[in-house]
């Protein structure tokens, strides 16, 4: 499987000029044989929202969905799948921050991000279920969402139930970084990607929003917690993309005698994932 994650420029509010640049990204991608194309967080809306009232006016239902139906006939038309954030308007009238997976055969997954970031909750209501899982070229694939990935206990579930390569549309923010040092937002991508053994695709935004930057670091990084792409920076826009091996997701031995899964000690993991928290 080849796969392509795009790091775009995008800019709040303006949906027809975002939803371009995700074409652009797309048609790119299929052009050097991607067979499957990583679009960031809410990448039809933008994301440093002024407020409720602005979320709303960039929200639309997943059904008839403008953008969705996009990346549908671009799937179609150059035989590829596309997963991509956008800002979706339920049917009870929640906004979600969500993310579509489509191929060929139509929309194949729904999924509402879990874990809402700082002023995220003033617009999003959050997801209750995990990523549906579905099957791309025979290759089991699930979604996050940015900050869903730093909760390991979501990661070790998908992992669980057998996924290969999780898609991770992302908004990094930009934190400080000491000098020398990798962003620990791809670190913990790293360390998830190595704990559980499966590929993870990240695509992050690039450039600035209303006076926010970035961290970057779009790549695909392999179940041995290694990217496969070097990291694109804060200030680059773009594609990267990396032949993957899903396969090698399945073999979860790090030693003739050690596997990720096998030496997992559930008689004492139970226990600590039932204790009550504050």
């Amino acid at each position: 499987m080849r796969v392509a994650v795009c790091q775009l420029g995008l800019a709040v509010g303006d949906l027809e000029g975002n939803r371009a640049s995700g074409v652009q990204a797309i048609v790119a991608a299929a052009e050097v044989g991607a067979d499957l194309v990583l679009l960031p967080e809410l990448s039809d809306s933008g994301y440093v929202f002024s407020s409720l009232a602005e979320a709303r006016s960039c929200a639309s239902p997943s059904r008839g969905n403008p953008t969705i139906d996009g990346w549908l006939s671009l799937a179609r038309q150059h035989t590829l799948a596309v997963i991509g954030g956008f800002c979706e308007l339920s049917d009870d009238g929640r906004l979600y921050n969500s993310a579509a997976c489509v191929d060929p055969a139509g929309v194949r997954l729904i999924y509402r991000k879990m874990h809402l970031w700082d002023r995220e909750s003033e617009f999003f209501s959050s997801g209750d279920q995990l990523s549906p899982i579905c099957e791309l070229m025979g290759v089991k694939v699930a979604v996050a969402i940015c900050y869903d990935l730093e909760f390991p206990e979501l990661v070790r579930l998908l992992a669980l139930q057998g996924v290969e390569v999780l898609a991770v549309p992302t908004n990094w923010p930009a934190t400080v970084t000491p000098v020398d040092e990798r962003p620990i937002e791809l670190i913990k991508a790293q360390a998830s990607a190595a704990t559980n053994g499966i590929w993870i695709a990240i695509a992050d935004r690039g450039m600035m929003e209303r006076g926010v930057s970035w961290v970057g670091c779009s790549t695909i990084i392999a179940p041995d917690g290694y990217p496969q792409t070097a990291p694109l920076s804060a200030e680059q826009t773009g594609i990267v993309v990396a032949d993957i091996e899903p396969s090698r997701a399945s073999d979860k031995s790090v030693t003739p005698r050690n596997d990720l899964f096998r030496d997992r000690r559930e008689d004492v993991y139970r226990v600590v994932v039932q204790v009550d928290t504050p």
